[in-house]
């Protein structure tokens, strides 16, 4: 990656985020890449490239509506839940935190956080507007499938997004996704993580909060 490219990538998740976290939970491991647990894979890389295609017609769909902000983010959230494996980009989120966490805490917090990354990241689906996201490869890699795709977006330098896609419940969802290299994932569960350490740990508190966060 090269300077610009990199200058820019940072750029994006600061406007996604300005605030900077002054505590980072250190549990970055390959983790952050692999799915959960589950049967040998019965997804197919075609399967895969078609979810990624269904996925980015929807959210261009939103954007070309005409919609005011807070109808699209409502769009956007639902997108999200339709397309990606919520419980588990929440799980992770939560981290380690989680497993002091009772079910309803679960529960609810899965739902605040559909709701705030759909604020958080629909608010830079606006950028898309004029410009498109080209599938350019796909690739198998153990239980999950990479779809490789390009942004190419009005006065920027085209970037590269990938989406890793498993299958769940019979379905293809995405769970995770590299914007120039930087992990989704991983990013939110820093943030998630500074987030409840401001709080003292106290997840209740934290739910609350991430209901109008992002």
């Amino acid at each position: 990656m090269n300077k610009e490219m990199t200058e820019m990538t940072m750029k994006i998740f600061r406007q996604i985020n300005p605030s900077r976290r002054a505590v980072m939970i250190g549990i970055a491991s390959a983790a952050a890449v692999l799915p959960l647990a589950g049967p040998a894979l019965a997804l197919s890389e075609t399967q895969a490239t078609a979810h990624v295609e269904k996925l980015v017609a929807a959210i261009n769909k939103v954007i070309a509506s005409g919609k005011s902000e807070s109808q699209m983010i409502k769009e956007f959230e639902k997108i999200f839940v339709k397309y990606s494996d919520v419980k588990h980009l929440a799980g992770y989120a939560l981290g380690v935190e989680g497993r002091r966490a009772s079910s309803s805490q679960k529960k609810a917090f899965t739902k605040a956080f559909q709701g705030y990354i759909a604020r958080k990241y629909g608010k830079r689906f606006r950028e898309f507007i004029g410009g498109k996201l080209q599938v350019l490869s796909t690739k198998t890699v153990k239980s999950h499938v990479e779809v490789k795709t390009m942004a190419y977006l009005k006065g920027q330098s085209p970037f590269d997004v990938t989406f890793f896609v498993h299958e769940k419940h019979g379905k293809p969802l995405f769970y995770n996704m590299y914007i120039e290299g930087i992990n989704m994932l991983l990013n939110e569960q820093r943030e998630i993580g500074a987030m409840l350490d401001k709080r003292r740990g106290n997840i209740d508190q934290l739910i609350k909060d991430l209901k109008t966060a992002g």
